[in-house]
């Protein structure tokens, strides 16, 4: 399903049979690299599954695609520009099948947003940060499966340095006023998340 999807966006920019394929092996390759547990294809298809749900909502919907295929593409844990190297990497990519500019500067918004998960002016946005944000407010079950997934990525790091970290996120999100922007996942995923935030801190 995510090849299909995929090789009918770049096909709204680029005939080329060759390029199509190149760029979906490259996407495939990206996100089934063997040390990643949680940051997958897996994920990708769990936020086209969020995203389709407000698919009437979404003003530009190729760009949400762009950014949905790009947006963990560059994922290093010992890294903290991931975000910037992987909307670099896609507006490289886009430009190289003359996809248009305004289109490629809002998709690099986008992946630049799941950074901090901030408010954006952008309703697309708000909608693209949110379903990023999903995972959290799933059942205990799936969320506490994310969380060992996450541990994983982070296996080089020793819990003395690796608890602190992950309190600090945890914590950060706590204390925001409201974890998703859109009143639609707002209501679909806010308590659950709050809950299973507290639940894993206390269990580090």
């Amino acid at each position: 399903m995510l090849k299909e999807i995929f090789i009918n966006l770049i096909s709204n920019y680029t005939s080329d049979e060759r390029k199509k394929l190149e760029l979906w092996n490259e996407i495939e390759l990206n996100y089934s690299y063997k040390k990643r547990h949680y940051h997958t294809l897996e994920h990708l298809e769990n936020l086209l599954q969020q995203l389709l749900e407000v698919k009437t909502y979404i003003n530009d919907w190729n760009c949400i695609l762009f950014s949905l295929f790009y947006h963990d593409v560059i994922y290093n844990p010992l890294k903290t520009s991931n975000e910037e190297r992987s909307a670099e990497f896609v507006a490289y990519r886009m430009k190289t099948i003359l996809v248009p500019e305004p289109l490629i500067e809002n998709c690099v918004n986008q992946i630049m947003a799941t950074k901090k998960h901030a408010v954006s002016d952008n309703s697309d946005t708000n909608y693209f940060t949110d379903a990023d944000l999903s995972v959290l407010g799933q059942p205990w079950e799936v969320y506490s499966t994310y969380y060992k997934q996450v541990r994983k990525e982070y296996s080089l790091f020793p819990e003395l340095i690796y608890v602190p970290g992950r309190k600090k996120v945890l914590q950060q999100f706590l204390q925001m006023e409201r974890i998703f922007k859109t009143d639609f996942f707002y209501t679909k995923f806010e308590l659950q998340a709050k809950e299973n935030l507290k639940k894993e801190l206390a269990l580090l």
